[in-house]
């Protein structure tokens, strides 16, 4: 899963890249109101992270930018304690949730997986896929209530999967949810990511669609 956090405040955003990171997600940070506005307008996020007290550009702006332009990723905004105002603006300018500040880092990622959740139509952290049952808070995934040991990118690709039911997903979009841009782009990578994940967790896990891609479910091509 990627997220974006837009904080200008470099020890909050390393904070929460240190544990959005230790949680599985590959994590883009913007300083500033400019860079976080044309990031989420031109690249895909599974959720953003966003301050509202943002140099350059307000939040608030950035989010109204965003939605007018029919960005729809979930949002998920920061805001100083007691400014009641700029939270009700901010929900009204099509933010999916708050955090006040100071805030517990461990409410920023109950609340970020819950949006992903809620993106996806599921209402629980553990996700049911045939046999098997994905859950995103204990980020195991398990068979008869047996847990099922796999690497953590083996994970993130099933969890991603999981969250994208329904369709199919390319190979260049998994690899910008999973990698990091740094990440050297075998163009095998992902291949070689599903046939691990085949191998622990059966063949029929994972359903190719050739020229298209992979899903979770449907019929092999």
């Amino acid at each position: 899963m990627r997220v974006l956090v837009a904080e200008d405040d470099n020890r909050i955003a390393q904070s929460l890249n240190a544990a959005l990171q230790m949680a599985g997600f590959v994590v883009e940070i913007a300083s500033d109101g400019e860079d976080a506005w044309a990031r989420g307008d031109t690249e895909a996020f599974d959720v953003i992270i966003l301050d509202l007290g943002l140099p350059s550009l307000d939040g608030l702006t950035v989010l109204k930018r965003w939605r007018k332009a029919g960005r729809a990723a979930p949002v998920l905004i920061l805001t100083a304690r007691g400014q009641w105002d700029e939270r009700v603006e901010g929900i009204e300018a099509g933010a999916d949730d708050y955090v006040v500040k100071p805030f517990k880092i461990e409410e920023v990622m109950a609340r970020v997986r819950a949006l992903i959740r809620r993106a996806a139509g599921f209402a629980s952290s553990r996700v049911e896929i045939g046999e098997f049952v994905l859950d995103t808070r204990a980020m195991q995934i398990s068979r008869f209530g047996v847990p099922i040991p796999l690497t953590p990118q083996e994970y993130k690709l099933v969890a991603y999967l999981a969250h994208q039911r329904g369709r199919v997903v390319s190979q260049n979009e998994i690899t910008e949810h999973l990698y990091t841009q740094d990440f050297e782009r075998d163009s095998n990578s992902i291949e070689v990511l599903v046939g691990r994940v085949r191998k622990r967790l059966g063949s029929d896990i994972i359903k190719t669609r050739r020229g298209f891609g992979y899903m979770l479910g449907g019929d092999e091509t």
